[in-house]
């Protein structure tokens, strides 16, 4: 029994054997077929794939010919190009040369002409000296002699017919001038009418009743004599009901101190230290209304353009007179009468209405008070750039300069048709002021002088000093000079006191 399960076991294991020999004989078989289909196909893809790389490279390279042909054609036709540039310089080069040698065979020819006529012109004035010299001779005159002899006898000749013709023209002239020259006056003063004002030399300030009037003059007189002092104005404090009179010849002061006044007797603190600060308040009040008032003046007029130092000069015409005239209004009716004036004549009416305004600013200025105020004017207007024919306008209306243009005979006529209205001026009046002004200005030009005041109508002169500049013997000397110096220069009714006034002060400020 046990051998048969052996031998059924070795049965069982040589079988299974055989059968695995014969199973892997068949797929060998099998798989060598399979390989040689798939080297057979590697190949035949080899050999498509070897076929498309064969034609892009003779696509690629086809396409690179026609590149470099196409580059070798433009290179090509830029070196044509060059060489045709080449070519046209150098024939440019050749055309040059040729003109150049063309030019120096010129210059040669012209040089050669020159000189030529170099001789020719050496040859006439040979000629002409020995003709000279032959006239001369025969004549018995120099060549000098005649020119001066035909020179005079042609001047004789022109005088005589210019003397004519400006004959001519002035008996025409004559016939009409006169008829339009009244009417263009005639028209021009009925077209600007204004008033007449008189300037006075006093001021009237009224208070609200007697008793502030002690209040004002102070204890002892110190108040007003401050106030004298600090305005340059005589007070004058008398029976008359509830006034009191400012005298002063300038009516800037104679302003200041009555607004100075004003404010006192509104604020009711009335004592020197206060009278100074409110004078020197209400002055620097004054001074921004003039140049308000020169604005103004300049805006009503049209008048464009002027120097902030001529506003200023024509906004204090209206503290002057000129005659007992209001200068401002003056100066506004000259400048209007030009206006229209000009206008008639055909001329420009906004330059005659600028010179008819400015032509008395010498008269408000400080600078060089001994020049005629006409002079002044025209140095003030070249100074400040106005235009050369308002300045001579300006400094012609009184004949001191020579008139140059159309608007310095209409200025001149504008302002004496301004000034002859009747009652516009009166003389004593300006003589008065001419003489105080004169006055202050002999005292003002000694050294370490301050400030001058002529009050009481010119018969007391007040002088400031410095008291840093002049001691109190220098001001008892300083009082004597003024005093010889105006025995000896000035005329005046009466006699001038003189009083040099010398003050100390000593500020501390307590913190």
């Amino acid at each position: 029994m046990g051998l048969e399960i052996t031998i059924g076991i070795i049965a069982f294991v040589l079988g299974g054997a055989l059968a695995l020999f014969i199973y892997s004989k068949a797929m060998g078989s099998r798989s060598k077929k399979i390989l040689r289909e798939a080297i057979a196909e590697a190949e035949v893809i080899k050999k498509e794939k070897i076929l498309q790389a064969k034609e892009k490279f003779l696509q690629l390279k086809s396409s690179h010919e026609k590149e470099i042909n196409a580059r070798n054609q433009k290179i090509v036709i830029a070196e044509n190009r060059l060489k045709q540039k080449d070519t046209g310089f150098s024939q440019r080069m050749e055309e040059l040369q040729r003109k150049k040698k063309d030019v120096e065979v010129i210059r040669e020819n012209l040089n050669l002409q020159l000189e030529i006529v170099e001789k020719k012109n050496e040859d006439v004035e040979k000629m002409h000296k020995q003709q000279v010299e032959q006239l001369e001779a025969i004549s018995g005159l120099t060549g000098d002699d005649a020119k001066e002899m035909l020179m005079e006898s042609m001047k004789a000749e022109a005088k005589t017919e210019a003397m004519s013709f400006i004959n001519d023209i002035m008996d025409e002239a004559k016939i009409n001038a006169n008829k339009e020259a009244k009417r263009i006056v005639l028209q021009t003063v009925q077209r600007v009418a204004t008033e007449t004002a008189i300037e006075n030399s006093v001021t009237i300030f009224h208070i609200e009743s007697d008793e502030m009037k002690g209040r004002i003059i102070g204890r002892e007189g110190r108040n007003i004599r401050a106030l004298e002092a600090a305005t340059g104005v005589e007070i004058i404090v008398d029976d008359t009901p509830e006034a009191i009179v400012l005298s002063a010849f300038d009516p800037m002061r104679r302003e200041i101190a009555r607004l100075a006044l004003h404010q006192l007797v509104t604020d009711g603190r009335i004592h020197p230290a206060r009278i100074e600060e409110v004078v020197n308040k209400v002055r620097k009040q004054v001074e921004e209304e003039i140049i308000e008032t020169g604005k103004r003046t300049a805006i009503d007029l049209g008048i464009h353009g002027l120097h902030p130092e001529i506003i200023k000069l024509v906004g204090k015409m209206k503290y002057r007179s000129s005659y007992g005239q209001n200068l401002l209004q003056h100066s506004r009716e000259s400048a209007n009468l030009c206006a229209i004036m000009a206008s008639e004549l055909g001329l420009n009416p906004k330059k005659a209405k600028r010179a008819g305004l400015l032509h008395d600013i010498g008269k408000v200025s400080d600078e060089d008070p001994e020049l005629p105020h006409a002079i002044l004017g025209m140095k003030l207007a070249e100074k400040y750039k106005e235009k050369p024919e308002i300045a001579n306008a300006i400094g012609s209306h009184h004949d001191e300069v020579e008139m140059t243009t159309m608007l310095a005979p209409i200025v001149q006529v504008c302002d004496a048709i301004s000034g002859a209205r009747p009652g516009a001026r009166r003389e004593i009046i300006e003589s008065y002021i001419k003489r105080l002004k004169d006055l202050e200005a002999l005292a003002l030009s000694y050294p370490g002088v301050l400030k001058t005041y002529a009050i009481q109508a010119g018969r007391e002169l007040r002088v400031i000093v410095g008291s840093e500049k002049i001691s109190d013997k220098e001001s008892e000397e300083l009082s004597y000079d003024i005093a010889r110096k105006i025995q000896t220069e000035m005329t005046y009714p009466g006699q001038v006191k003189i009083t040099v006034i010398r003050e100390t002060r000593a500020i501390s400020y307590a913190k």
